[in-house]
């Protein structure tokens, strides 16, 4: 053994002295995700450097706002060996690690943000743990699950013979985050003035500005057609309507006679473009998807309008190309009608149902029923729904006639149907009125008959 010289020795053992007191260092970082889409598979990186012994490795899920850490990965190196190389205390050295958390399917739960925290033991003493850590946050995007483009307030009420504003509705849902919803006409992009959303709990919006119209020859009075020769009636149509949307006129303009009433809708004067308006509103839903809702509104004119096609068109990050749903503005035409049951007898319940037309219409028309010449079976002038139901029809009603007006905002149509009622073999003829009951003179006899029967049995 030969021992080192004194000072030697001295500077070894201050020296390793030094190299031990000297703190570890431990630096940590997960790297940076773009926005991911719900079911891909994502990998969390998390590197860190250190020159220390490691002691643990632990992933948190952060929920709540930071409130609550939930622990999804731990790695603890007192129970592993596979760390072992770093027993060597004698050389400082540099060693790069990274810890990864692989998500198979991500889902919308999953978005939010993420910590990975290291922890290795102090160079000093075993006894002191150096803790660091980094995060990140994990943006999952969602596309839309469904589009759909409905009218708003329909079926409603309308009159023929005045402009009206029209609203197009496109709901979109599913959606994270929310999507850029846009309108087209015939596939063009429709230039809209926007409108500001609405604040939360307002209804519906409904802009009353004037449009000037004018009616057709054909819907208007001889009274005012003369008055309007001599100036003194409607204004004439080459005036310049005001550009706006259309509002409610009084009831004294409303008052059409009977007469003059057609089914044919008038010739309104109109800007040469439609003007549109345009709203934007979306909504979070609990699953932390939202709900948008686009609407487009103008001054509907059947004349242009008919057979036109609107799109709803979705752009959305986690689309690779735009969602679309498209309806075509119909006015009905030959609506179906079907009878049951088909051979109808005294006492039957008749049910007269509109199955269809012969084309696609939309928005959802009105239904109207009517029986020509005289009131319906419970006494009303009309009723309406897709369905007329006659309960316990009289043998009064064989050969009566029904119609039925379909309309919506873009035009009507009728279509009639006759009632043929056959005798009941159950009900003797001449028994029943109007309601189904038995009559004065008939009734009397059939008790009057019975009564006798009975007595004669007795006797």
């Amino acid at each position: 053994f030969n021992p080192l010289p004194c000072p030697l020795l001295a500077a070894h053992i201050c020296f390793f002295s030094f190299f031990l007191t000297f703190p570890a260092y431990l630096t940590v970082s997960i790297e940076p995700l773009p926005p991911v889409v719900v079911g891909d598979a994502v990998t969390l990186k998390c590197n860190f450097k250190t020159d220390g012994k490691m002691r643990e490795i632990v992933w948190y899920r952060v929920t709540d706002g930071g409130t609550i850490k939930q622990k999804i990965f731990t790695f603890d190196a007192m129970f592993s060996t596979n760390f072992s190389h770093m027993e060597n205390y004698r050389k400082r050295e540099d060693l790069v690690y990274q810890s990864t958390v692989r998500l198979p399917e991500v889902r919308i739960s999953d978005n939010g943000p993420y910590e990975c925290h290291v922890g290795i033991y102090d160079r000093a003493t075993r006894e002191k743990v150096v803790l660091a850590s980094g995060n990140i946050f994990l943006n999952v995007m969602a596309p839309p699950t469904s589009i759909s483009v409905l009218a708003a307030d329909t079926p409603a009420p309308f009159s023929r013979y005045q402009a009206q504003n029209f609203t197009l509705v496109c709901v979109v849902s599913g959606g994270k985050p929310a999507p850029l919803v846009y309108f087209k006409r015939d596939g063009e992009p429709i230039e809209a003035t926007p409108l500001p959303e609405l604040p939360a709990g307002a209804g519906s919006w409904a802009p009353r500005n004037l449009l000037h119209r004018d009616l057709d020859d054909t819907k208007v009075p001889k009274s005012l057609a003369a008055e309007g020769e001599v100036g003194g009636g409607r204004p004439p149509a080459t005036a310049d309507p005001p550009r706006g949307l259309a509002a409610e006129r009084g009831p004294a303009t409303e008052a059409i006679p009977e007469t003059v009433v057609s089914r044919e809708f008038p010739r309104w004067v109109h800007v040469a473009e439609p003007i549109y308006y345009f709203r934007h509103t979306h909504a979070p839903v609990s699953d932390g998807t939202v709900e948008a809702r686009a609407t487009l509104t103008w001054t509907l004119n059947p004349q242009i309008d008919n057979e036109a096609l609107f799109s709803c068109e979705v752009k959305h990050p986690a689309l690779s190309m735009p969602m679309q749903s498209e309806v075509t503005l119909v006015a009905p035409k030959g609506p179906k009608i079907t009878m049951t049951p088909t051979r109808a007898r005294v006492g039957d319940t008749v049910r007269i149902l509109v199955q269809g037309f012969q084309n696609e219409v939309f928005p959802e028309p009105l239904f109207t029923w009517t029986r020509v010449g005289s009131r319906l079976l419970d006494g009303s002038a009309e009723h309406d729904g897709k369905e007329l139901v006659l309960e316990r029809v009289p043998a009064e009603l064989n050969g009566s006639m029904y119609r039925c007006t379909a309309q919506n905002p873009l035009g009507s149509t009728d279509t009639h149907t006759r009632l043929i009622v056959f005798e009941n073999p159950n009900i003797p003829r001449g028994t029943e009125d109007s309601n189904g009951s038995l009559t004065g003179h008939c009734g009397f006899r059939l008790v009057l008959a019975l009564t006798l029967t009975v007595i004669l049995e007795l006797t």
